[in-house]
Order: structure tokens, then C-alpha cells, then sequence
């Protein structure tokens, strides 16, 4: 397996991955690929890898800017760092629980913490699956869309922004 940005041409095949991928999920409404034609549409797509197996796309995860409402007594500094929401991630059915969605995971938060200088990331997911890779809830920065242990973070360098995550418009929430 090789893990390399998105290029152009790819397009078709994430959006067919991502289909696959979420098709019949019980935590899926049906539009994850839509939201990454959105995000990638308004110049939103942060970090948007591909794994390739034999050079077929076989696994996709997309990064994308958070904005976070601060409290007002919060030290205005931190809120210019950068936070990135995680999703959404996509493997090839046949092969999921092979580690390729890790390794995106993987790979995608370095590019965060080293290209981006990110402060940190936000994912809506399984908590035991998340956690592997850092992730926690947090009960200073929130989501109030979904229950607050499905919404994780990860700070990338220690300091964690009190308010209340937005994601893209792309995502419709």
C-alpha cells in the first residue's frame, strides 16, 4: 500500500470509494461524498490523501479548517491557531480492519502537526476506534450536534481552546 496526496483525476474514484465505503453504515445519512465534492468545490479541502493498492484508490481521508467560538474570557491568542476536522475517512469494504484507515489517520495528522502547524484536530467517531490514535473528548471544546463522547479532540500542542467547534459549511450542520 502507498499513501499519497489527492491528484487531479482522482475525483471519480473518491467519490465512488466514499459511496462504497459509507453505503448501508447505521451512522451514515448517505452524503459523505457529497461533503467532500463541497469541501474540495470551495477550496476546503486541507489535507486530502489516498491509499493505492496495485494503483487503485482503495482508501481516502479528508482534513478541512474548523472555526471555534471562544469564550469571551478566553485568551484571545489561542484563537488563532489552527484546528482541522477529521472525515471523512474511507476504505474500500473488503478491506477495512487492515489498517488502512490508520494509516491514513496516521499519516494525515503528521501532515497536520508538520505541514500546517496545526494546533490541534476534531473528529465525530467511534471513541474506541478514535482513541487509538490520540483522540479524546473534551469537555472545553464541544460540538452540540452529536453526543459529546462521539466528538473528540487531539491537540497538537498542549493547549486546548475553550468554545464551540463549527465545521465547514460543506457539511450542512
Amino acid at each position: 500500500m502507498h499513501i499519497r496526496p489527492e491528484q487531479p483525476g482522482d475525483a471519480t474514484a473518491i467519490h465512488a470509494l466514499t459511496q462504497l465505503a459509507f453505503a448501508g453504515a447505521a451512522h451514515s445519512d448517505g452524503t459523505e461524498q457529497d461533503i467532500i465534492i463541497r469541501l474540495r468545490e470551495r477550496g476546503k479541502l486541507a489535507c486530502s490523501l489516498v491509499a493505492l493498492q496495485s494503483n487503485d484508490i482503495v482508501g481516502h481521508i479528508a482534513f478541512s479548517p474548523v472555526t471555534i467560538d471562544q469564550d469571551q474570557d478566553q485568551d484571545q491568542s489561542q484563537a488563532n491557531s489552527h484546528w482541522y476536522g477529521l472525515g471523512p475517512v474511507s476504505v474500500t469494504p473488503a478491506l477495512q480492519g487492515h489498517g488502512i484507515g490508520g494509516a491514513l489517520i496516521m499519516q494525515g495528522v503528521n501532515h497536520l502537526q508538520t505541514g500546517l502547524q496545526a494546533g490541534g484536530c476534531v473528529v465525530l467517531g467511534d471513541p474506541a476506534y478514535y482513541g487509538k490514535f490520540g483522540f479524546a473528548p473534551s469537555p472545553v471544546l464541544t460540538f452540540p450536534h452529536a453526543p459529546a463522547e462521539y466528538f473528540m479532540i487531539r491537540s497538537f500542542d498542549g493547549a486546548i481552546p475553550t468554545g464551540i467547534v463549527h465545521y465547514d459549511a460543506a457539511f450542512g450542520v
